[in-house]
C-alpha cells in the first residue's frame, strides 16, 4: 500500500508539471491498478463512419479509455467543405480532434498528441526497432495506400479516366502495400502486428483490411498474416466499437 501511495505521489508530481490540464482516475487493469490520464473537458472527435482514417483515432481513443463527443461530417455531402468545418481543417479532411483550445487534424498527428498526453495503454513499444517498424507500418497504410481510396481521388478517376478504374486503382495499391507489409511485419508480428501488445501498426492496419474486405473486395488469400491480425482485431471490443456500422452516421446514411 506504501509502494502505491508512493507511486500515485511521483505520478501527480510528474503531471503538474504538464503544459496542459488533464485529470486522473484510478482504474482497475488485469487485476492491478492503473492511472488514467483523461482531459478536464470532453474531447471532440469530427469523424465519418467509413473512414478509416477517422477509425484509427476511434481506436486509439477506445484503447486510451478516453471518453469523446462523436461530431459526424457526411463526406458524401460535402459537409467537410463547408466554412465551419475548413476552419478546423483548411484541407477539408477527417478526423479532426478538438481538446479545448487545441484544433489537430490528420489521424498520425493525433495519436502522436493523445500518446504523449495520455500514456496509459502506450501505442510505441519500448524497444526502438520495433517502435521504428510502427511507424513504418503505419506510414505503408497512410502514405502508399490510403490515399488512392480517398473519395476525391476515386471521384476525379471516374470522372476524368472512367469509373472501371476506380476499383482496378485501388486494388492495385491495396495489393502493392499488403504485400509490403506481409514482408516487413514477418519478423516482428505475435498476436499482433509488432508483438503481443496493441500498437500504432495495429490502429493503421485494422480499419485498412477492414475496407478493403468489405469496400473493395480484396482476396486477401495472399496475405495470411493480415488475415490472421484481422482475426485477432475481430476479437477487441476498443476495435469492435471503432468500427464503421457501429458509428451514430451509420444509421443516419443507412
Amino acid at each position: 500500500m506504501q509502494r502505491l501511495e508512493e507511486l500515485l505521489s511521483r505520478v501527480v508530481a510528474e503531471v503538474k508539471q504538464l503544459p496542459f490540464p488533464i485529470l486522473l482516475r484510478l482504474e482497475a487493469s488485469g487485476g492491478g491498478g492503473g492511472v488514467v490520464v483523461e482531459p478536464k473537458t470532453k474531447l471532440q472527435l469530427y469523424s465519418y463512419f467509413r473512414s478509416s482514417c477517422s477509425q484509427r483515432v476511434r481506436i486509439a481513443l477506445n484503447l486510451k479509455g478516453l471518453d469523446y463527443e462523436y461530431k459526424a461530417v457526411n463526406l458524401l455531402k460535402g459537409e467537410q467543405l463547408s466554412p465551419e468545418f475548413l476552419k478546423l481543417n483548411p484541407v477539408g479532411y477527417v478526423p479532426v480532434l478538438v481538446d479545448e483550445d487545441i484544433v489537430l487534424s490528420d489521424s498520425f498527428a493525433i495519436l502522436m498528441y493523445l500518446e504523449e498526453k495520455c500514456p496509459q495503454h502506450p501505442l510505441l513499444p519500448h524497444d526502438l526497432q520495433r517502435r521504428g517498424i510502427n511507424y513504418q507500418a503505419a506510414n505503408i497504410v497512410s502514405s502508399s495506400i490510403q490515399p488512392f481510396q480517398n473519395t476525391s481521388v476515386l471521384k476525379y478517376i471516374g470522372e476524368k479516366v472512367h469509373p472501371d478504374e476506380k476499383l482496378v486503382l485501388v486494388q492495385y495499391h491495396i495489393g502493392k502495400g499488403f504485400a509490403a507489409l506481409e514482408k516487413l511485419l514477418k519478423d516482428y508480428a505475435g498476436k499482433y502486428a509488432t508483438g503481443d501488445e496493441v500498437c500504432l501498426a495495429d490502429c493503421f492496419l485494422a480499419p485498412q483490411i477492414h475496407g478493403a474486405i468489405k469496400l473493395f473486395s480484396l482476396d486477401m488469400t495472399q496475405y495470411p498474416l493480415l488475415s490472421r491480425l484481422n482475426n485477432a482485431y475481430n476479437e477487441l471490443p476498443a476495435f469492435q466499437d471503432a468500427m464503421p456500422e457501429n458509428q451514430p452516421d451509420a444509421s443516419v446514411e443507412a
